[in-house]
């Protein structure tokens, strides 16, 4: 007999679970390409270019045309160095490397903005299903009692119960982490 913890969610045998998590892909895959046409043409140029320069291609291309500067203003190819002090190939690896550190640096920003938003929607769902979860544990609880279930009488169940205040809970954790800076921790 198979348990049915181990059971596939997508399979054929859970069909109501199958099209929850296809609506919710395809919501994300939505979500994902709003967010790609809303690019400025200036964060589509620096999101190729970081992705460009992120990659082993970027690298090995450096290392070849490196390679081919010093052995070019070497002298060690028989043709006449333009470079002979290398001046050249450290002022354009310092432009460089500022160009990509901009570039880098837009992709990063918009990465954090776009982080936001989706910690900002967690957070609000979150929210929407503890103050559900508390609501369904008040109805279970009044069900329990009105059947004279002992464990509906637990004190547990009524704190439970409660909403919880999102400000209290920020206010708590900044006051452990205040605590915990002054111990050294």
């Amino acid at each position: 007999m198979e348990n049915d913890t181990t059971r596939d969610p997508l399979s054929d045998e859970s069909p109501a679970m199958a099209g929850i998590m296809e609506r919710n892909i395809k919501q994300l895959i939505d979500l994902s390409k709003e967010e790609e046409k809303e690019k400025t043409n200036e964060e589509k140029i620096a999101d190729t270019i970081t992705r460009f320069t992120g990659n082993m291609a970027f690298v090995y291309v450096h290392i070849g045309l490196i390679v081919l500067w010093i052995i070019w203003n070497s002298g060690a190819a028989g043709i006449k160095p333009l470079d002979p002090s290398f001046v050249a190939l450290s002022v354009f690896a310092s432009v460089e490397a500022l160009f990509l550190t901009a570039f880098v640096l837009i992709s990063q920003n918009r990465m954090n903005v776009l982080a936001n938003k989706r910690s900002n929607l967690d957070l609000h769902i979150s929210l929407l299903a503890e103050h559900e979860v508390t609501r369904l544990i008040t109805l279970v609880t009044a069900i329990a009692k009105k059947l004279d279930i002992e464990e509906a009488k637990s004190a547990e169940f009524e704190e439970l119960a409660r909403d919880i205040n999102p400000e209290k809970v920020l206010e708590t954790m900044d006051k452990h982490d205040n605590s915990s800076e002054h111990e050294g921790i």
